[in-house]
């Protein structure tokens, strides 16, 4: 390729902020660059995740924690001051950003504010729901009606003509506290969700027929940003950590497995509920692989299944035919991961967007959400339920063959054949590869 040509193509600049999902801007990024871009891809916080080698995505290493770490964290909450140290670190990236002279830059929610007063195209990444962002694209509009809207709420809040409304139970616990004392929502939510309104696109690793109903409205609102659903994004197999090799797996007979992975905060979850879940699992009559990000990567026998250390490749135990059940607390690229497999997700939730996640989970047929199991403070599900639960859904032929169609539509989406997640995906590229037409 000439000098000349390698200039004329769109440049894409994707930068994680630590916050969110890396590896889901990742694999966007390896998504762009097989159609004609420049992708340059700026790790900031290495050696951890390593990405591996993708054909046409520079990677570049930027330590960003040991200037985020002597910024003043001034702020009670550990998570809005390490989100401050990120943003006032992302300022002095502008000079950096400039010389790779970017055509447009690709980020996470955390760093909107920062990142859309630069003079670049910026679109956002989202690694939740559309729904979840829909509320939180809302939330400025909503405050400033009534500084207090999610404190008191009574029961549901309304939060755009047209779509459902959403239960207060579902609304993120740390919403809930008075605005004049909140700095999530002051500090942090705010400032971002108001920049949404400078950004050029924000992208989602969703499809249509998944949240079809969100989609639809917020499409129809003209003050938003397009919007491009083209999940479930494809996999790449990221490096180092603990990986897929699990030979007692693939000796299991199909549909046979329950596979647990309550994510990378396991501490969410008491130690006498993690007792209950252990017990649960050996008394449901399945064997079981329980995933846990603590401790060194190691494998353990427990009973009938086993307890894998220092996590595992996702991806590919769902995709393998012995796992017939998926019982996790519904961070969304977990749920997307399930839907593109077709395994039944029992729900799960904790904290965040995870209980507007388990309604999608439940509203689509991908799985069971037990409500009363999401009770906070009110001590752990006792064992002898679990098993029961996780050994009725492992036999249900019925919940099988809704996640089936669950996994059918997401193929559908994805497929080049006039898929809608591929429409959306060609849409967005067509924003640089159309006569420049991305300044």
């Amino acid at each position: 390729m000439s000098v000349s040509d390698e200039r004329d193509r769109p440049h894409l600049v994707f930068l994680p902020s630590g916050i969110g999902n890396s590896a889901l801007l990742f694999r966007l990024a390896a998504a762009m660059a097989s159609r004609n871009c420049r992708v340059t891809f700026i790790n900031v916080h290495p050696p951890q995740p390593a990405f591996p080698n993708q054909p046409g995505v520079e990677v570049l290493d930027f330590e960003m924690l040991a200037v985020a770490d002597t910024a003043s964290l001034d702020d009670g909450d550990p998570f809005i001051a390490r989100a401050a140290a990120i943003n006032r670190a992302f300022r002095q990236l502008n000079p950096i950003l400039t010389s790779l002279q970017a055509s447009a830059i690709f980020s996470d929610f955390a760093v909107a504010a920062t990142l859309a007063d630069l003079n670049i195209p910026l679109f956002i990444v989202s690694t939740t729901s559309a729904k979840f962002l829909a509320l939180v694209a809302n939330t400025p509009r909503l405050l400033s009606r009534d500084p207090d809207a999610f404190s008191n709420c009574a029961g549901e809040i309304q939060v755009q003509l047209g779509m459902p409304s959403i239960p207060k139970a579902s609304i993120p616990a740390a919403w809930l506290h008075k605005s004049s004392s909140n700095n999530l929502l002051t500090a942090y939510l705010l400032p971002n969700a108001r920049a949404l309104s400078r950004v050029r696109g924000v992208v989602f690793n969703t499809f249509d027929w998944f949240e079809q109903e969100t989609l639809a409205v917020a499409a129809l609102d003209s003050s938003r940003p397009p919007l491009f659903p083209v999940g479930p994004l494809p996999t790449h197999q990221q490096q180092g950590g603990h990986q897929y090799h699990l030979p007692w797996l693939r000796e299991q007979p199909a549909k046979s497995v329950v596979y647990v992975n309550f994510g990378s905060q396991l501490e969410v979850i008491s130690q006498d509920q993690i007792g209950e879940v252990r017990k649960g699992l050996e008394i449901c009559g399945y064997g079981y692989l329980w995933a846990m990000a603590e401790g060194e990567p190691c494998f353990e026998r427990r009973g009938k299944g086993v307890i894998a250390r220092g996590g595992v490749d996702q991806e590919r135990v769902l995709a393998d035919p012995a796992i017939g059940v998926f019982v996790n607390q519904c961070e969304w690229q977990s749920i997307m991961q399930a839907a593109w497999e077709g395994v039944p997700v029992l729900a799960w939730p904790q904290h965040g967007d995870q209980r507007m996640n388990a309604e999608a989970v439940e509203k689509t047929g991908l799985g069971m959400w037990m409500k009363e199991w999401s009770r906070g403070g009110e001590g752990a599900v006792d064992g002898d339920e679990i098993g029961r639960v996780v050994r009725q859904m492992m036999e249900d032929l019925n919940i099988n063959k809704a996640a089936e169609i669950v996994r059918e539509r997401a193929r559908e989406a994805a497929s080049e054949n006039g898929g809608s997640s591929q429409k959306a995906f060609h849409k967005l590229m067509h924003m640089f590869t159309s006569n420049n037409n991305y300044s």
